[in-house]
């Protein structure tokens, strides 16, 4: 039993809800002061070192969504297993909990090989995912920034092997990305704030992919959005080291091994 049965379909909220926590998660941080104190990059490194403005942003993030919706809406279609009456069998809680960590390391396997071949590839890099990078210091809103074509490869039939290969309904689906889109957004979101819970379970986090938008370490820590393991594995892991500054804010400063 589920707050949305009776309402709306699990498929329904398998395309939609991940794209409404997106905006309600983004915006809670875009609404948040400053917070100076708490900040990876001062509001003047923000300023100077982005290239493109916020509603250029919001527009390439509903472009990448409307794409994900409609790839969302066509898999549930190819791969319902609902009986005459509407009704999908759902399988245990300890079940689904396997298929979503399944999910997590298939999502992370994949993002992590396309991820560095399009930093390695110059032609990809140049004409698609350096537009990603244009945020050299990452916000919150900015998650899903990406080329359409990067937003499709990448994130939208990585999500969808992920699922495939798990074997999850579309009830549990919805758990699942939406959790994945919360990562994401909280790994852009350039704080660094206490009893942050992503902080505290996650290496791969907050710091660790403000490093990869630094000009150093733009060829280390391509995983993402869970584990830092195939970094470790294949060796591009950049370790780092959380430093003070003296005006307020942290610094995710490179250790190189």
């Amino acid at each position: 039993m589920v707050f949305w049965e009776g309402y709306v379909s699990d498929e329904v909220m398998g395309i939609f809800a991940p794209i409404v926590i997106y905006w309600l998660y983004g915006g809670f941080y875009q609404l948040l002061p400053p917070l100076d104190g708490y900040r990876l990059h001062t509001r003047k490194e923000e300023e100077e070192k982005n290239l493109l403005s916020l509603s250029k942003v919001v527009k390439g993030v509903l472009l990448q969504q409307l794409l994900q919706a409609a790839v969302a809406h066509t898999l549930f279609l190819l791969t319902s297993t609902a009986d005459e009456s509407g009704i999908t069998i759902q399988p245990s809680i300890p079940i689904q909990i396997v298929q979503i960590i399944i999910g997590m390391f298939v999502m992370d396997t994949w993002q992590y090989f396309m991820h560095r071949y399009m930093h390695q590839n110059k032609f990809l890099y140049r004409h698609v995912h350096s537009q990603h990078h244009r945020l050299v210091v990452p916000y919150a809103i900015g998650a899903l920034y990406n080329h359409p074509l990067e937003g499709l490869l990448l994130d939208t039939i990585g999500g969808a092997i992920a699922f495939l290969t798990s074997g999850m309904t579309a009830r549990t689906s919805v758990f699942f990305f939406c959790f994945a889109t919360v990562k994401t957004v909280d790994d852009h979101c350039g704080l660094w704030l206490p009893g942050n819970i992503f902080h505290i379970f996650f290496q791969n986090n907050t710091a660790y992919h403000d490093i990869h938008h630094q000009l150093p370490g733009t060829k280390y820590n391509y995983s993402q959005p869970f584990f830092s393991i195939w970094d470790k594995i294949l060796g591009t892991h950049m370790p780092y080291t959380l430093v003070k500054r003296p005006e307020g804010g942290f610094e995710a400063r490179l250790v190189k091994d």
